[in-house]
């Protein structure tokens, strides 16, 4: 569930005689459809006002349900998500805090620094000036005036004005009614509850229950129930040898077999297989071991977690895995990692062999470990030595053995629907382009797939290419690894409109796809499956389970 956001106190002074603020860019967003911004990390401030419609604000690793009267911030440093629904209308505001430091003023956003005092989801009280405020800087940053633009500028600052002044911690109307309801089922999740008699509790019509609380939630109130009993069944897994049968009676659940679906869909491996997992404290110390672990139906006890960084990870398995690790790829806080190991002493620790001396060092004193041979195997033969490791190369053989049947099905489906078209994977970085092919999509998209390359090389490459020779290479079809982060996001917005973009071939038959880093740049089995299973959804419309 979504934690509140945050307005800073007294203590946290912020200077607004010596401050300034200026608005790098606002939008827009109104659509038809369902829509949404990807996890990016952001070097500005962003604010988030709702006109009209629902969705989601995710800032770090807290989910707001989005509401009316309601803006939502995030700092520099930060990163921020949004999904929409169908019909709504969102104001999205980008800008920079100035502040007076000798003689001149210097921009805090270019340290990443975060003094603004608010962060998070704050309620407007009264809003009945909020939306016209942003439709009038609308009207002005459209302008092709530039004193209407710099007008802009003056709006702007009368919006956040607007906002401090009438800001309050937590919405004005009343939620009592609903917590009562959502209190009970934490307290009595066992018992055989019903939407009815949950809005008995709530006093309220059954049908305004189950709107109102997803509304509010995020969830549907039988979701949150089963949330409630799933993690009070891990908690009993984890602590006890009690059979299944009695964890499900425990839970609420009276079939244990009903129990173990429900159970499997949710975490994605069976009760029997969690349970076996929790039975070791295996840390994943690296997001590829991740990866690993969970083809061996193992559930690592700490691993990286990040919303951005290991999204699919975080989304599924935030509640199982304990220890949450830092996720960045290039590793730059090794320490942190290795300071929260050495707190919770798991039972031992799997890495890639691709770390500094003396991170070595530090991690041999807190438990066995053992090493993954990052360059020299193949991810096949690293998940077989992980198997060795952990005694469960049975499970490994069978996961392969699924695999390559996977592979060979996804194989006729996409030449049935691909023929014979060249692919090229283009990664977009900054103001740059580069032909780009990694490991994974070497080894599963053009080897297990067998996809035709319109850049074929024998090994993974990363090299700078020019708009013009994209036409020279005249691929069929483009995929696209996008930087999500601001400059690299202006760039893609101005260049898929540049006509040099849109003479190449394959924009001009619509075959250009988005990829997600996660998991196209994760070189593990769990990654490597979930490839498959994209590739089907992208080229063939079929969608796995």
């Amino acid at each position: 569930m979504a934690q509140s956001g945050t307005i800073k106190q007294e203590g946290d002074e912020f200077a607004w005689d010596r401050s300034f603020f200026r608005m790098r860019e606002m939008q827009f967003i109104k659509e038809e459809g369902d829509w949404r911004i990807e996890q990016q990390l952001t070097t500005s401030h962003v604010l988030m006002i709702v006109k009209d419609g629902q969705g989601h604000f995710m800032l770090n690793s807290h989910r707001y349900r989005l509401r009316q009267n309601t803006v939502y911030m995030c700092s520099p440093g930060d990163t921020y998500g949004i999904e929409i629904e169908a019909r709504s209308k969102m104001f999205l505001f980008k800008f920079d805090v100035f502040q007076r430091k000798g003689s001149g003023y210097e921009c805090l956003s270019d340290h990443g620094e975060c003094f603004f005092p608010l962060q998070g989801e704050i309620s407007v009280f009264p809003a009945d000036r909020l939306i016209s405020l942003c439709d009038e800087i609308y009207d002005h940053w459209r302008s092709a005036d530039e004193l209407e633009r710099f007008h802009c500028q003056l709006a702007f600052q009368q919006l956040l004005y607007y906002i401090m002044k009438h800001r309050s911690p937590f919405p004005k109307e009343s939620r009592t009614s609903l917590e009562a309801a959502k209190n009970y089922m934490e307290r009595y999740f066992y018992e055989n509850l019903t939407i009815e008699q949950l809005a008995r509790i709530s006093n309220i019509s059954p049908k305004y229950f189950v709107d109102l609380f997803k509304k509010t939630y995020g969830m549907s109130a039988m979701d949150y129930l089963t949330e409630l009993r799933l993690n009070k069944a891990k908690r009993l897994m984890a602590q006890s040898d009690a059979k299944l049968r009695d964890i499900a009676h425990q839970v609420g659940y009276h079939d244990e077999f009903y129990f173990s679906r429900k159970f499997k869909k949710k975490v994605g491996v069976t009760p029997t297989a969690y349970m076996k997992s929790r039975r070791r404290k295996i840390a994943a110390y690296t997001s590829p071991i991740t990866g690993q672990l969970l083809a061996l139906k193992i559930i690592p006890y700490a691993a990286p977690l990040h919303p951005k960084w290991t999204a699919y990870y975080y989304k599924i398995y935030r509640d199982d895995i304990s220890v949450p690790l830092s996720a960045y790829r290039k590793n730059q806080d090794w320490e942190s990692k290795v300071e929260a190991l050495s707190h919770k002493r798991p039972d031992v620790i799997i890495s890639t062999d691709d770390l500094e001396k003396m991170e070595k060092v530090r991690l041999e004193q807190i438990a066995p470990i053992f090493y993954v041979p990052w360059t020299e195997k193949n991810w096949r033969e690293q998940l077989m030595l992980t198997a060795e490791f952990l005694g469960e190369e049975k499970e490994a053989e069978n996961w392969l053995q699924m695999y390559d049947r996977k592979v060979k099905f996804a194989r006729q489906q996409l030449k049935r629907e691909v023929g014979e078209d060249t692919f090229l994977v283009v990664r977009i970085s900054k103001q740059h382009l580069y032909a780009h092919c990694n490991r994974s999509i070497l080894e599963v998209f053009y080897q297990d797939l067998q996809m035709n390359a319109a850049y074929p090389k024998s090994d993974a490459y990363n090299e700078p290419i020019a708009l013009d020779q994209l036409a020279q290479i005249d691929a069929d079809r483009l995929l696209l690894l996008i930087r999500q982060e601001e400059e690299t996001l202006a760039f893609w917005n101005q260049l898929q409109y540049s006509l040099p973009w849109q003479e190449l071939k394959a924009v001009r038959h619509h075959q250009v796809y988005v990829l997600s880093s996660d998991p196209w740049v994760e070189y593990s089995a769990y990654a490597h499956d979930r490839i498959i299973d994209e590739s089907l959804k992208f080229f063939s419309g079929i969608c796995p389970k």
